[in-house]
């Protein structure tokens, strides 16, 4: 495992806020206005008092604010992030995207949102948060798509600092490609998928007919294409190296979708942020328990597996630190 957080600053934030690793955490709903109804999430306070707080931002598709997707996803991961960073003296905000869970009558259609739009949410979730806990600022802790928004969401008013978790450091479009590929059984799609690619990309749409439907139906789905040729059009790169805000840069080794090459190209591109390589970790923030495929994939449906200590000590310890 590599860290760029020393041991003597972790062991130093992590014992400041032991003595309050006892005191239960307290969860209260809250919710801001969307564009046309509503956006919910949990906000869990940590002791002391004035503990600082981070908000999450949930990762691709209809992922709610535990983590959980109907798309198969049931890890829990974000619930027991928050919980597990309670422990640790860090209150958290987890939420559901527009159109997603509790937050569906936020807007009408959830694949007509844009990234610029989950970054405005985000502006609305900073600010009711520095109301209703008097912090001079929020930290924005985005995983994988989150990172994203947590990067487009960088600039704006009350933001401490931004923790990049599984989040690509290179076009999506680059990331999906490889993702792919990576899986053998993806072999026969390749070539659909990859024009497919291409064509978005390019800022085209993509006739399905005659896809198979695991691209028609799924990945290249014409209702979600607008918002697939907005992503394409970003670059994480850019956005991190504009940002003067403290970063950490996180990724599992064990993760299938995000490679190590995308936090890399990240801490290359903002050679002031931290980066922390945990061995092992998945892209649902825990540990696999077994070797190939099958196994690393067994952790996306298991809230029971608990969510990656490393990951937590090192997040703790980043915003619990002073900042340089």
């Amino acid at each position: 495992m590599m860290r760029s957080l020393t041991t003597l600053a972790a062991t130093a934030a992590l014992a400041l806020t032991a003595q309050h690793a006892a005191a239960a955490p307290r969860a209260i709903e809250m919710a801001v206005r969307g564009p046309d109804g509503p956006l919910a999430g949990t906000l869990l306070l940590a002791e002391p008092a004035d503990a600082p707080v981070v908000l999450i931002l949930p990762g691709s598709g209809p992922t709610d604010r535990d983590g959980n997707s109907p798309a198969g996803l049931s890890a829990a991961s974000y619930r027991l992030l928050a919980e597990a960073l309670a422990e640790r003296g860090v209150s958290s905000a987890r939420i559901d995207k527009r159109g997603i869970a509790a937050s569906k009558g936020a807007v009408a259609n959830s694949n007509k949102v844009t990234t610029d739009d989950y970054a405005a949410d985000t502006a609305q979730w900073v600010k009711a948060l520095r109301d209703r806990t008097a912090r001079d600022c929020i930290w924005l802790a985005g995983h994988s798509e989150g990172g994203l928004i947590a990067l487009t969401a960088a600039d704006g008013p009350g933001i401490c600092g931004l923790v990049l978790i599984a989040t690509a450091g290179r076009p999506l479009d680059v990331v999906m490609r490889e993702q792919l590929a990576a899986n053998p059984a993806n072999a026969p799609l390749l070539d659909d998928a990859n024009r497919a690619i291409d064509a978005l990309a390019a800022g085209g749409h993509v006739d399905v007919t005659g896809m198979h439907p695991a691209l028609a139906q799924g990945l290249f789905n014409p209702s979600v294409q607008d918002y697939l040729i907005d992503l394409f059009a970003r670059d994480p790169a850019p956005l991190i190296a504009a940002t003067d805000k403290p970063v950490l840069i996180a990724l599992g080794l064990a993760d299938i979708q995000v490679a190590r090459a995308d936090a890399e190209a990240l801490a290359a591109a903002q050679p002031r942020a931290k980066l922390l390589l945990i061995d092992g970790m998945t892209h649902t923030l825990k540990q696999v328990t077994g070797e190939g495929r099958a196994a690393n994939l067994a952790t996306y449906s298991n809230p029971a597996l608990p969510i990656d200590p490393a990951l937590v000590d090192g997040i703790a310890a980043f915003i619990l630190s002073p900042q340089d």
